[in-house]
């Protein structure tokens, strides 16, 4: 059951990428079919006895299995389906930073259940889990905020926020098998990959990653998997015995690339089965009305 709860919110991370554009009969069939294709062969692989296990790779709570499966995902669901209407122009902001703070603080609590309860028990290495992820989020947040004020000349709280979950995300794979001076330096070094992947890449590329599923969640991930090689110590867990960045780099390439083929693939069966993306009109109108009949037209 447990194990259960990373396979629910996985494709909720997918969804923040395609977000306002996706049919919603699309949105079921590609969720089922996005979880026996490619979420359930990754987890195995990582943490079912499979073949990347046997080979040392380390995810100790789902850097890979979640945010890099997910981020790559929503990458290619943002490509495929094309940027919103009026993307590039039109303001497309947060409308409500409360809620969107509330929902952050939401998350922390969610993450600190998921890290420290990767551990099995209530022990060690779960209390230094559930402190590496409060260090990792604060030094994030910081590394976030730095970025921001030297790019944009202005700190903002949406920047602030999304550091904070850049943060939860590289020490993901980490928690359970690093110090907290490895939890800070992995913060630290997420805050501002994030940042790059957030703001600076995907206005190079031009792509409508609408809640940057890739931008955070799948730098994120990268960016923690690789230092889980460089900062895991067998003094904190004697599961990372071994760790090397070398086996992280190895794995993350498998799990990249086993999600990009697999997210297109079950992308080009809803395309010729329900149809993908909805009218430009019924875009413009909102999607709670157009698929739900609900909400104010």
């Amino acid at each position: 059951a447990y194990q259960l709860t990373f396979a629910i919110i996985t494709p909720a991370l997918i969804a923040g990428a395609f977000a306002e554009r996706m049919k919603f009969s699309a949105s079921l069939l590609f969720f089922g079919l996005w979880h026996l294709i490619v979420y359930a062969p990754i987890c195995h692989q990582v943490w079912g006895g499979g073949y990347l296990g046997s080979l040392g790779v380390l995810d100790f709570a789902g850097g890979a299995v979640v945010h890099v499966n997910a981020g790559v995902a929503g990458l290619v669901c943002a490509l495929v389906l094309g940027p919103r209407h009026g993307f590039g122009r039109d303001n497309m902001a947060p409308h409500n930073l409360s809620l969107t703070a509330i929902g952050t603080g939401l998350l922390f609590v969610g993450w600190l259940g998921f890290n420290a309860g990767s551990a099995w028990a209530a022990d060690g290495i779960a209390a230094v889990a559930a402190l590496n992820t409060i260090l990792a989020a604060a030094a994030a947040a910081l590394g976030w905020m730095v970025v921001e004020w030297i790019d944009h000349k202005k700190p903002t709280l949406l920047g602030l926020l999304s550091g904070i979950v850049g943060g939860l995300v590289g020490v993901t794979p980490a928690a359970g098998l690093v110090d907290p001076k490895g939890a800070f330096l992995i913060g630290a070094i997420s805050g501002p990959a994030c940042y790059f992947g957030a703001v600076w890449l995907k206005r190079a590329l031009k792509y409508d990653d609408s809640l940057d599923a890739f931008g955070v969640h799948g730098m994120g991930g990268i960016v923690g998997a690789l230092l889980t090689g460089v900062f895991a110590t067998a003094a904190i867990n004697p599961a990372a015995e071994g760790a090397s960045i070398l086996n992280q780099a190895l794995g993350l390439v498998a799990v990249i690339a086993w999600s990009a083929v697999g997210t297109f693939v079950v992308l080009m069966i809803c395309r010729f089965t329900t149809g993908l993306k909805v009218t430009r009109e019924q875009e413009i109108e909102g999607l709670d009305v157009t698929q739900h009949g609900e909400g104010l037209p």
